[in-house]
């Protein structure tokens, strides 16, 4: 049940966090094109308009947007085993070694991120949260900084450092239960490039000089 909750908020939060880029991105392009045509004068009112639009912030959203969706995305990967990988020697070693190499592999991985994620975590506390929770409850802060905030939007620059522990973890149990899964059945999650969630697949297409396709 939990597994299944984190698998569909995982999805979601890449799915909304892509197309809201994207639809932030196609608005303010057009708004900045827009605002500087030249209109006629009856027409003028249009222009004045779009020019007290403040659309700034857009890209420095959309960058933190996209930083959210890549590091979401690599655990998402872990899952469904869309990283890119050397296997060359795994391939080339006998069955019982290259289980032990798959294991030390995903036993790397999971350290990595677990490393990643602690180290994120104290980046995150130390530069404002632990500040912003102490306020935000009425304690006393002390010389704890408050620290940095970004240039357009002038959020704490902690909410986007936030992504690297919640993410890093998360990509550390994705680790965890792709190690757990291979070493109770041997198999390893396997991406296939053709496959297309919700349809069926066609094995052994042939394209006809028309275009279509034909089994």
């Amino acid at each position: 049940m939990f597994g299944r909750l984190l698998d569909h908020l995982e999805e979601w939060l890449i799915a909304f966090l892509m197309g809201a880029a994207t639809l932030l991105i196609f608005v303010a392009v057009i708004h900045r094109y827009a605002a500087g045509w030249h209109y006629p004068a009856f027409l003028g009112f249009v222009q004045d308009f779009l020019l007290k639009i403040n659309l700034s912030w857009a890209q420095e959203l959309c960058i933190y947007m996209f930083i959210w969706m890549a590091k979401f995305g690599a655990a998402y990967g872990v899952r469904h085993g869309t990283h890119v990988g050397v296997d060359v020697l795994v391939r080339a070693l006998p069955p019982p070694q290259a289980r032990w190499l798959t294991i030390f592999g995903l036993c790397g991985g999971a350290l990595f991120t677990a490393v990643i994620g602690t180290m994120g975590a104290v980046l995150v506390w130390d530069d404002g949260m632990h500040y912003a929770w102490l306020a935000h409850l009425g304690g006393n802060v002390g010389d704890l900084s408050e620290g940095a905030t970004t240039p357009d939007l002038e959020l704490p620059v902690w909410i986007e450092y936030l992504a690297i522990p919640l993410a890093s973890y998360l990509m550390c149990f994705r680790f965890l239960q792709v190690l757990v899964r291979f070493v109770k059945t041997g198999e390893l999650p396997h991406h296939e490039v053709a496959h297309v969630e919700g349809l069926e697949d066609v094995d052994n297409y042939e394209p006809t000089p028309e275009g279509s396709i034909t089994k």
